[in-house]
């Protein structure tokens, strides 16, 4: 094999086994769970990924409503995405599921231990970097929780970079 050819190959493969370049987002969102009435929530994501395979981290808290007798909920969750890898009419549409640690804290009770999470929804973007994330989640709690199941909703502000 000549020289040039073995140089050409080389160069190809080496274009062609360069990862793709990673993204990265933060997400700030607020939401509600509808897990035995409305409790508010807050929370904040990081992302990073590549086309259509992305990681995130998230921490997430739901309010305590001491006058109903519900607890809060604080998550601790790592999450992988897969996503539609183009955006049709500015939006992406994604699934994810993810695992970590929760905390169910009702007064002085409280329950901590090992959670997974399930759901999925689409970013909008709005100008440039910044989009409009809407997102659902399944938890399902393990130990003992007063909820073993929570569901959760929100909307967020997504900025890339």
């Amino acid at each position: 094999m000549s020289t040039r050819l073995q140089t050409a190959l080389f160069v190809m493969c080496g274009v062609l086994a360069a990862p793709a370049a990673a993204r990265a987002d933060v997400t700030a969102f607020l939401g509600v769970s509808p897990t035995s009435g409305l409790h508010l929530g807050r929370g904040a994501a990081l992302g990073a990924g590549f086309i259509v395979v992305a990681f995130e981290a998230e921490a997430a808290q739901i309010a305590e409503v001491t006058a109903d007798g519900e607890p809060a909920l604080t998550t601790g969750m790592a999450n992988i995405l897969v996503q539609t890898p183009l955006e049709v009419s500015r939006m992406q549409v994604y699934g994810t599921a993810g695992a970590g640690l929760y905390r169910e804290r009702l007064g002085a009770i409280q329950e901590t231990n090992a959670a997974a999470n399930l759901g999925g929804g689409v970013k909008i973007r709005l100008a440039g970097p910044l989009k409009l994330r809407l997102d659902y989640r399944v938890f399902r709690l393990r130990g003992a929780p007063r909820h073993p199941t929570w569901h959760r909703v929100y909307a967020g502000a997504t900025l890339g970079f």
